[in-house]
């Protein structure tokens, strides 16, 4: 079995693990046959030992399609066990636990990697830990749940020279890799606007959080659940699924599709971090001219309009969200389908336009006739292997041997774009008592929001920066 860098100490405690983040700083042990290989070598005959950390649902499909590749799932964790009793049973022989901290406290020795499917508000916590031991991560979308916590990952990532990956399937996709090679090659010239929209939500969001609290199914670790987030009763209809449409544990729906429809964009343009942002969202009204209040809940609906320096030109991309959809390309039939239907991004250049699907599936340049005649050579290497195994395969061969799709120093500013279009949806929210005392000022709203990008921060309303990074429950910690 591959023996990755591994924390010299004999066992690492819980309590040490919760102030410290588990840091490797007393050095890393490598086995003699790893020792001419260098620093992150692992030996490429190898099949790699992964831990699943949260392994129902998502995670389950996860771990399952990791094991498609040259690798082996030893090590099961997840805080609920009605939801992990799938993957228990695919995977008899791994090592079981609820606790992830437990986890690599007693099995760092054992394992290579480490995959985090959690809830969004434990993707940070989770990845960096196992990274600070040497462990190669891979963490589904989007990355981290704040700006901030993406951008620690990233840098960890390189500090600690471990092979990462993002969950998001499709930047290993050959759609993505044809929209590059049309635009490449010049065919719609240069773009000045994108449109994103996806259908989603499809769980609540503009609701009050519910007032009776419900008995915690036994099988759950609810303490577990909450981890980084603030302390609260239980309650029915969150878990497993509806969590995503509140702001302690999900991302909305930005969140959750912007990393698979964004991504193409994203890659295809080279865009950095925003240079702005600017949100409206959806109204939820309670009774006639009265309308509802729920800032722990995301918005029913939101269109975010980012701006991006390009390497040609200012670019504009819209979010939209709820069902909200672009208006329809007039090169587009009345009877073709625009993106995937209900989700999809177009781009609008000064020679011609492009569209995709969700994970930049379907791509296609409009009118759809200039398909047939678009005869670009492909020049951008695919991934036959997938997504997952392409990760198994560079984690064996270490870091900096391989190739990624979506590694952190390409997924960590994208999640931030996301991120900072989550900050804009946050700040209209954000309420002030009027000087009269009669009602409330908005003064988020109806503002476009300054982002110095390398610094992390709103530089023209300053109460929008409580949003690039929150505080974590008492025990949990970022690293050191």
């Amino acid at each position: 079995m591959v023996q990755e860098k591994n924390n010299e100490g004999n066992q690492i405690s819980r309590r040490s693990f919760l102030t410290t983040g588990a840091t490797a700083a007393a050095g890393f042990m490598i086995v003699p046959r790893h020792v001419l290989g260098g620093k992150g070598y692992t030996a490429p005959s190898d099949r790699l030992r992964v831990a699943g950390i949260g392994v129902g649902g998502k995670g389950e499909s996860d771990i399952a399609d990791i094991a498609k590749g040259p690798a082996d799932i030893v090590v099961l964790c997840d805080v609920d066990d009605a939801r992990a009793a799938n993957s228990v049973k695919k995977f008899p022989k791994a090592k079981y636990y609820r606790d992830f901290r437990e986890m690599l406290d007693k099995e760092h020795k054992n394992i290579d990697a480490v995959t985090v499917s959690t809830p969004d508000h434990q993707h940070a916590v989770a990845a960096m830990a196992a990274m600070q031991l040497g462990k190669h991560v891979y963490v589904q979308k989007p990355l981290t749940h704040d700006i901030y916590e993406a951008r620690m990952l990233t840098e960890a990532a390189k500090k600690y020279k471990v092979v990462t990956q993002m969950g998001n399937q499709g930047a290993s996709g050959d759609g993505v890799r044809q929209l590059m090679e049309w635009y490449n090659a010049g065919l719609i010239g240069d773009v000045h606007t994108v449109y994103c929209w996806t259908n989603r939500p499809v769980w609540p969001q503009g609701i009050p959080w519910p007032t009776a609290s419900a008995e915690v199914p036994k099988t759950l670790d609810w303490d577990l659940w909450l981890g980084t987030a603030p302390k609260k009763d239980f309650v029915n209809k969150l878990v497993p699924f509806n969590w995503r449409g509140w702001w302690d544990y999900g991302t909305g729906a930005l969140g959750d599709m912007g990393c698979h429809i964004v991504e193409p964009p994203f890659r295809v343009l080279g865009l950095g971090y925003p240079t702005s942002a600017e949100a409206s969202v959806g109204s939820v009204y309670v009774d006639e001219f009265k309308q509802g209040y729920f800032p722990d809940s995301c918005p029913p609906s939101s269109h975010v309009i980012m701006n991006f320096k390009g390497k040609n030109g200012d670019i504009k991309l819209h979010w939209m969200d709820g069902g909200i959809q672009p208006a329809r390309p007039e090169e587009l039939g009345p009877n073709e389908r625009m993106g995937d239907g209900g989700n999809g991004a177009i781009f609008i250049g000064t020679k011609g336009k492009m569209m995709c699907g969700t994970y930049g599936m379907y791509p296609s340049l409009l009118p759809t006739s200039r398909n047939a005649e678009a005869n670009v050579p492909k020049t951008i290497a695919r991934v036959p292997e997938g997504h997952y195994v392409q990760w198994v395969n560079a984690c064996i061969a270490g870091y900096g041997k391989k190739e990624l799709s979506a590694p952190f120093d390409i997924a960590g500013p994208l999640t931030e774009t996301i991120l900072m279009g989550n900050l804009a949806i946050r700040s209209y929210d954000i309420r002030k008592p009027k000087a009269d005392g009669k009602g409330f000022e908005y003064p988020g709203r109806y503002i476009k929001l300054l982002w110095d990008g390398p610094n992390m921060k709103i530089t023209n309303f300053d109460d929008a920066n409580q949003f690039v990074k929150r505080t974590y429950r008492d025990g949990w910690t970022l690293g050191k």
